[in-house]
């Protein structure tokens, strides 16, 4: 997703597009994987003094509710990336290194058995690993510590 049709969809929700959000529009259109919190204040921190963790975070959450960013738990906590625009449902293989992801086209629950009285309104699923260059470079430096 680009930066322009963040922005479009941030102003079409009736948010006011201020040059922050400009910034974190672009911010998340360049992002090639997923970003914490953190990250996204440390980025924002150099262009806005005086900006808070509060606000960056309240801003993630809005264009999470907005279907402009998803969200994912890894072990150190919620990371944010720009939400997938695939027209099919589905999930992903996400690398831990460099946070690239792949689509899983089964999803599990069409083979998961829910009980009657239990009504399902939204899932996700998530496989963590490593991707293929960052695998090789792994190896690469562990064979390199073990001359």
């Amino acid at each position: 997703m680009q930066t322009d049709e963040i922005i479009r969809l941030m102003s079409e929700a009736g948010l006011r597009i201020t040059d922050q959000r400009r910034t974190l529009a672009k911010l998340f259109a360049d992002a090639p994987g997923y970003l914490s919190p953190k990250d996204v204040y440390d980025h924002m921190g150099h262009y806005y003094t005086g900006l808070s963790f509060d606000t960056v975070y309240r801003n993630l959450r809005v264009l999470d509710e907005l279907g402009v960013l998803e969200q994912v738990m890894f072990e150190e906590g919620v990371k944010f990336k720009v939400h997938c625009r695939e027209a099919h449902h589905h999930h992903h293989l996400i690398c831990l290194s460099c946070g690239k992801t792949y689509p899983i086209t089964l999803c599990p629950m069409e083979m998961t058995q829910v009980p009657e009285e239990f009504k399902v309104v939204k899932h996700k699923f998530e496989v963590f690993g490593y991707c293929k260059d960052c695998s090789a470079e792994a190896e690469t430096a562990a064979a390199g510590s073990d001359s």
